[in-house]
């Protein structure tokens, strides 16, 4: 996963509430398995009847509630693949949130007052480590867990995690094998008194 640090640049601007991520990446196109190819499909009906113009920025802003719905990681593929490195809006979808987050692509949840000057604004900077937004004319600070920040600020999703922790598992394995298959190990321990 690629490390977020700093994301600047134009903002494209989607002012919807409730966008369910089947309106993000449709049912029908959810049968790769590979995380790239999806961009072409993001907002697929909304785009193709006009509804909607949407240029590939490194930002989004979206409307409250955003990635609503049903759970799938294709959402986050399909926005990351079209361009976008972050979204903000004033509230997110719990799963998609930590979709997102898992796939290198940045929440940030603010109110809608600095969402609307952002919007106005057409451009912003966002600073992972200092946790602020900066637009022409104001800025705004962001809450994150700080176990995400970390993850994100080094470009760590949840394989790279399992491997840094390989001594432990190792460790565990050899003792593990000191005691034969699983299914022996129970004829193996102590009895209880």
């Amino acid at each position: 996963m690629k490390p977020v640090n700093v994301i600047e640049g134009a903002v494209s601007v989607l002012d919807r509430a409730d966008v369910d991520t089947d309106q993000i990446i449709p049912k029908q196109f959810l049968k790769r398995v590979e995380r790239t190819g999806f961009g072409e499909f993001l907002f697929y009906d909304w785009l193709r009847d006009g509804e909607i113009s949407l240029e590939s920025n490194p930002i989004l802003l979206a409307g409250r509630n955003f990635g609503c719905g049903s759970s799938r990681e294709h959402a986050p593929w399909a926005l990351q693949d079209f361009g976008f490195e972050a979204i903000i809006a004033p509230s997110f979808a719990d799963i998609f949130r930590s979709n997102c987050t898992k796939n290198g692509l940045l929440p940030i949840e603010l109110e809608q007052a600095g969402c609307d000057a952002i919007a106005a604004a057409g451009r912003a900077s966002i600073d992972l480590a200092a946790q602020r937004v900066g637009w022409a004319g104001g800025e705004a600070h962001f809450e994150i867990d700080p176990k995400i920040k970390d993850r994100l600020l080094n470009g760590l999703d949840e394989i790279a995690i399992t491997l840094g922790q390989v001594a432990a598992i190792d460790a565990y394995e050899a003792e593990r094998a000191r005691f034969g298959p699983p299914n022996l190990a129970v004829d193996r321990l102590p009895a209880e008194n």
